[in-house]
């Protein structure tokens, strides 16, 4: 999943944007730092296309960082750079608690998909509830962004508010990552045992039948 976002040195990037806008709007006003965040945006793109790297976070960043420039630029206000992130944390943790109260959580359904498990975790109540667990964790981390930036964004406290999405970006992110592996690695060790269970009764169900009507075992290999 950290690779999905890019891996550390994207989380890192992530951050650039956001403290080159707030300098250059503190030095040279809005439509200077406005024109810095999108310019840094491009040239962090154009850097992983060089390096080879994950194209994918930095083409959803760039969007992300073009949007929030944009409603700044129709706001006319600094803070206005920080709008669609809040809101797009309501939208994001209510997607994820969502799938927790339907029981599709997604910490689980991405993960499974990704690795090609199937659901054979949703049959398993202790699977299903870490990754409940899991997807709750991250519920937490939007709305403890959307609570605390919104209010820093209602008092007009721009630098703070920067400071908020980057220390709540990344840190929090992790904090959340580590729920989750703890359920992934709960539901496949879980998994496992119930697959050699299940192997092993067949085993014992098939030398029942052949003991019930004297059929002999299959000859042994050297």
């Amino acid at each position: 999943m950290l690779e999905q976002m890019g891996g550390v040195s994207g989380l890192v990037y992530s951050a650039v944007p956001v403290v080159v806008f707030v300098l250059a709007n503190a030095l040279f006003g809005l439509q200077a730092g406005i024109w810095s965040a999108v310019g840094v945006a491009v040239a962090i793109t154009a850097l992983r296309v060089v390096r080879k790297e994950p194209v994918q976070p930095a083409i959803s960043g760039f969007f992300g960082v073009a949007i929030a420039a944009f409603i700044a630029y129709r706001t006319g206000s600094a803070k206005g750079f920080f709008l669609f992130g809040i809101w797009a944390s309501v939208i994001y943790g209510s997607v994820l608690l969502v799938s927790v109260l339907v029981r599709w959580p997604l910490a689980g359904v991405v993960w499974n998909a990704i690795n090609g498990a199937g659901t054979a975790w949703r049959r398993d109540k202790p699977s299903r509830y870490g990754y409940d667990v899991a997807t709750l964790a991250m519920v937490a981390v939007f709305a403890g962004r959307f609570v605390v930036q919104r209010w820093l964004y209602d008092e007009d406290l721009t630098g703070w508010l920067a400071f908020a999405k980057i220390v709540m970006g990344a840190p929090l992110w992790g904090l959340a990552l580590l729920v989750v592996v703890w359920a992934v690695r709960r539901s496949d060790k879980r998994l496992k045992a119930l697959r050699e269970a299940q192997e092993a009764s067949d085993a014992e169900a098939e030398e029942n039948l052949r003991i019930k009507y004297g059929q002999a075992p299959p000859p042994q290999q050297a």
